[in-house]
């Protein structure tokens, strides 16, 4: 699957009207989600039966205003906040279940067709909105062609609201490969705060820190927004410069993740990474901001996607005592944070503390491609009854260049 998008140029009439719709749709999602407290949908199917419901209401006219299968969009994200939470409970995962909550009405939100409610112009530069808040034609900004696709293979539409305007995503059925040659390097990659990540050859990336270098705007933005009074345009208007300003932060931080991603596959046979544990991470309040500015979990999802694409294997290990074990005899050698180099008193191996971490996670993923090369042929040949399942996770989409 891919995912394009497209900022969307109409005028205020139109924009008010594309409110509408979301509004509506997060109406259908929480409505749904009241039901399920109330006993009434115990199902899939029982969650689409309401939607109709909802339509028919006299109290709610603006609900059959939507498209039906937009309804059936929202209802169906209603469900997946319900079966995480049963799936949650299932598993018996400690702390909260995330239980489902109703949605407020914020800046960041969205709307979601599936094959009807709207229709493309024959250029492929126009995009109209066909349900009962008849949004009318806008006209698409951006740098991907849609004409390379059929229309059948758009599945879904997303409307998508931010602080610097609205966007079409388009949901396209269509399988991306890419044609690599093998170059016989094989690399192990440690991520870190001072460096973004080190690698088993020793070569150091610098962290760009995007959120650090303009966190003096950021905060001045933020006492500018906290002065104004509310329920006012000005605080209206500074609330959406504060936005844009976070926009901006998180578009220049995810376009460097996804180009250093590419390179890394593109220059690979294999990569190795830590298999890191990011949400428990940022519970430690002095680091929880820097770790949440250098995206070591969107580096990993690129590097996943793009090892789907270019046919590359990318390996996660568990991270324990990589730092601590001796990449050259495998020792134990117990070092503090602050301790950057690593001698061994066991063999006189002296490296970088983060290369040595590297050549240890390129070892542990090869041990484990091993293992598993070496199961998967013994079940084949039927020596090993054994039987498992292997799901597949969905790629991601591609991003391109917006222009505002």
């Amino acid at each position: 699957m891919l995912i394009y998008e497209s900022k969307l140029e109409g005028t205020k009439n139109q924009y008010e009207r594309l409110d509408n719709a979301i509004r509506t749709g997060l109406f259908v999602r929480n409505s749904i989600i009241r039901a399920w407290m109330d006993g009434l949908i115990k199902s899939r199917n029982d969650a689409y039966k309401y939607c109709k419901v909802l339509a028919s209401k006299s109290e709610c006219p603006w609900a059959r205003l939507l498209n039906s299968q937009a309804r059936q969009a929202h209802a169906e994200r209603a469900w997946a906040s319900i079966e995480r939470f049963y799936r949650n409970c299932a598993s018996k995962i400690k702390g909260k279940k995330g239980f489902p909550k109703f949605k407020k009405q914020l800046v960041r939100a969205s709307a979601e067709y599936k094959v009807s409610g709207w229709k493309l112009s024959v250029d492929r530069r126009y995009l109209e909105f066909t349900d009962g808040f008849k949004a009318g034609s806008f006209k698409l900004w951006g740098t991907r062609d849609l004409h390379y696709y059929q229309l059948d293979q758009i599945k879904r539409v997303r409307v998508v609201r931010r602080h610097d305007g609205y966007y079409a995503q388009f949901l396209i059925d269509h399988k991306r490969e890419e044609n690599k040659e093998l170059i016989g390097r094989q690399v192990g990659l440690d991520v870190g705060l001072n460096h973004f990540y080190t690698d088993s050859f020793g070569e150091k990336i610098d962290n760009p820190r995007f959120l650090r270098k303009d966190e003096r705007k950021i905060k001045r933005l933020q006492r500018r927004l906290s002065k104004t009074q509310k329920h006012s345009i000005n605080r209206v208007k500074a609330r959406n410069k504060l936005g844009r300003a976070h926009l901006k932060v998180s578009r220049r931080r995810n376009d460097w993740v996804c180009k250093l991603a590419q390179r890394v596959i593109q220059s690979n046979d294999l990569v190795a990474v830590e298999n890191l544990k990011v949400r428990n991470m940022i519970k430690n309040h002095c680091l929880a901001k820097s770790i949440s500015d250098v995206a070591w979990y969107r580096f990993r999802e690129w590097l996943e996607y793009f090892g789907v694409v270019y046919g590359v294997p990318v390996i996660t290990v568990n991270p324990s005592y990589t730092s601590q074990n001796c990449s050259n005899c495998g020792e134990i050698v117990v070092k503090t944070l602050s301790t950057r180099t690593h001698k061994c008193p066991h063999c006189g191996y002296i490296a970088d503390r983060d290369e040595n971490a590297a050549l240890n996670i390129l070892k542990l993923a090869l041990k484990e491609l091993v293992n598993t090369v070496g199961r998967t042929e013994l079940e084949v040949s039927g020596e090993i009854p054994l039987c498992f399942d292997a799901q597949t996770q969905p790629s991601k989409g591609t991003r391109r260049k917006r222009k505002t």
